[in-house]
């Protein structure tokens, strides 16, 4: 766990040295998910604006952003959602997804699954 922490920390707070490497991001317009549904092994592909939502199976998906590498508009998409589910006052899921590493920040949910597979750029 500290060796995955220390990464972690270095991925957020990269030294000086590492300033210039920066990737440069663009927002979309938008951001495509996959929901699967657990049960039935049922998955929808679901495109959301920024600032807006949508239904995913029985879930509520907000898109504050997403976002792209600028030079390659088909790269790694990560996204900030905001997932409820209707019956409950609670929040699911709040924070970024990341397209290629899903699993890095996702959703817990005993039925269903959503998680980002790239931008709206156009």
């Amino acid at each position: 766990m500290r060796l995955i922490a220390a990464a972690l920390l270095a991925f957020v707070l990269p030294g000086e040295a590492h300033l210039q490497d920066r990737v440069q991001v663009t927002s979309g317009q938008g951001a495509v998910l996959r929901g699967l549904d657990k049960v039935n092994g049922q998955t929808v592909d679901v495109e959301i604006y920024s600032g807006g939502g949508r239904a995913v199976f029985g879930m509520e998906v907000e898109l504050s952003d997403c976002r792209y590498p600028t030079d390659n508009p088909t790269g790694d998409a990560y996204a900030y959602l905001t997932i409820h589910e209707p019956e409950k006052a609670s929040v699911a899921f709040r924070g970024w997804m990341i397209a290629s590493a899903p699993a890095l920040n996702a959703l817990d949910h005993s039925r269903y699954d959503i998680w980002v597979l790239r931008c709206i750029t156009s």
